[in-house]
């Protein structure tokens, strides 16, 4: 029999829910105002977890961001963010802005991950060490799985992975119980390994969490930020948390310092809102590989932080979220026509070689890696030092950075371009009767081929990517 304060929770819920009905999100995108990022404006109704949802659709875009500013004032979140594309550029793909405006528009309940009928997700955790990947990939691999998509992230001696699996015959998701429960059975043998002193598990997972999300949690239901030992000298280089009263407004203001990286703002505000605080207010900066956080939160309960034990649970969580994605060593990004047994394959390479893998993401798509998006795209602008009837000459180089994939039909904004020199016609072209031009006359741009042209103008122009197609070769 429901209680008078489920019923209570259940009417709540569904009053916030009809608010957030009746108030949409409203999302401004503006590339005047500010010289050298995007900025997007996001008002909505205030509710635990939605600067998380909107953070989330940002870095998902692959979206760098470099500054944001985040108040509340009675019911609704304002917030303001400041993003580039993966190069340090505005963001001028229209197909990405429309994403942003359209994702971010939509009612906040729908954010989450969509649960595949296409494959099985399954969920690991147990103790780090060498060559581990390949023992997990080389079980998956005799027991006739495929892994199509996948996330590794290793801290503090501890592993954990969001793996998704097909049945290599035919495929299809695996759904056998006991083919499941043998593949646990294969699997927790070889997490646990020899001196496990923590529980080693696998477990079917229904994959509604954001994969990076579930990553967090389940570091930290493992306690991973637990008994870290720094060497002599390097205390300094850790993320540095300090945690502050602001009696009058009844917050705690949480100050971070770090190195800058992309998902840094993803990482913190995820860690905070699954330990079950609010954030109020905000700002973070970033510049000369620095970041600044200031967050003032309060508990879920509407309690500032109180006790000494959760101050400290705060500081070593935080550090602990921002150290798992910091890695001293070489990123390796590979690229290959997928087969049965080439992630066992790869990975067994790197162990026979002594060579520990820290963190991998896996990804297939049409039999081959990502798709490429419009920030592959890069238009780069420098002054030549050249002077024409007074105007400084600039040259333009375009780039197309997707890997075994060419660039085709690529159309740029290019408000009153004025070549000085002949410049190849092949180069650049105006599009009669718009405000853009073709690159190459729209014949493919490979990788390693970039085209360039030069004009003379009095400032220089931005040359914004409008359109474009990739074709790759699988």
């Amino acid at each position: 029999m429901e209680s008078y304060g489920d019923l209570l929770d259940v009417e709540d819920d569904v009053f916030g829910r009809l608010i957030s009905r009746l108030n949409p999100p409203r999302v401004v995108i503006d590339n005047e105002s500010c010289d050298h990022a995007t900025v997007i404006r996001v008002n909505c109704v205030k509710k635990h977890g939605v600067l998380l949802e909107v953070i989330q659709v940002l870095i998902d875009l692959h979206l760098i961001i470099t500054k944001a500013y985040i108040s509340s004032d009675g019911s609704w979140f304002m917030d303001v963010f400041n993003v580039t594309d993966c190069y340090g550029n505005k963001v001028w793909d229209k197909e990405i802005l429309t994403c942003i405006q359209r994702t971010l528009e939509t009612d906040a309940s729908i954010l989450h991950s969509v649960r595949s009928s296409e494959y099985t997700s399954i969920e690991l955790i147990g103790s780090d060490r060498p060559g581990l990947l390949s023992e997990v990939c080389a079980v998956l691999t005799d027991l006739k799985c495929n892994v199509v998509k996948g996330k590794v992230w290793t801290h503090n001696a501890r592993i954990a992975a969001v793996l998704h699996l097909t049945d290599e015959p035919n495929g299809q998701p695996i759904e056998d119980l006991h083919r499941l429960l043998t593949i646990k059975k294969f699997l927790c043998i070889v997490l646990k390994g020899d001196s496990d002193l923590k529980t080693a598990k696998m477990t079917v997972s229904g994959g509604l969490i954001h994969s990076e999300r579930r990553l967090h949690q389940m570091m930290f239901d493992d306690r991973d930020y637990e008994g870290v030992r720094m060497a002599e000298g390097e205390e300094p280089s850790r993320p540095q948390v300090a945690i502050m009263d602001c009696a009058e407004k009844d917050y705690t203001v949480v100050i971070l310092r770090s190195k800058d990286r992309p998902k840094l703002l993803f990482d913190t505000v995820c860690t905070l809102t699954d330990m079950n605080y609010i954030v109020f207010h905000g700002t973070v900066n970033t510049g000369n590989e620095e970041a600044y956080q200031e967050y003032y939160i309060r508990h879920v309960n509407g309690l500032p932080i109180s006790s000494e034990d959760d101050r400290k649970q705060i500081i070593q969580c935080l550090q602990a979220a921002i150290e798992r994605r910091t890695m001293d060593g070489l990123e390796l990004e590979f690229r290959a026509e997928d087969r049965v047994g080439l992630l066992s394959d790869i990975t067994r390479i790197f162990r026979e070689n002594g060579l520990c893998i820290k963190r991998a993401e896996i990804s297939t798509e049409n039999g081959y890696g990502q798709k490429c998006t419009g920030s592959d795209i890069v238009v780069k602008l420098e002054k030549t030092g050249r002077v024409v009837e007074g105007d400084s000459e600039y040259e333009v180089t375009v780039s197309n950075n997707c890997n075994n994939c060419t660039a085709l039909n690529v159309h740029l904004q290019c408000f009153g371009l004025s070549s000085v020199e002949p410049v190849d016609q092949k180069a650049i072209q105006p599009v009669a009767g718009t405000n853009r031009c073709i690159v190459n006359e729209g014949k493919p741009i490979p990788p390693d081929s970039p085209v360039k042209f030069k004009y003379a103008w009095r400032t220089p122009q931005d040359f914004p990517v409008v359109s474009y197609e990739f074709k790759c070769q699988f």
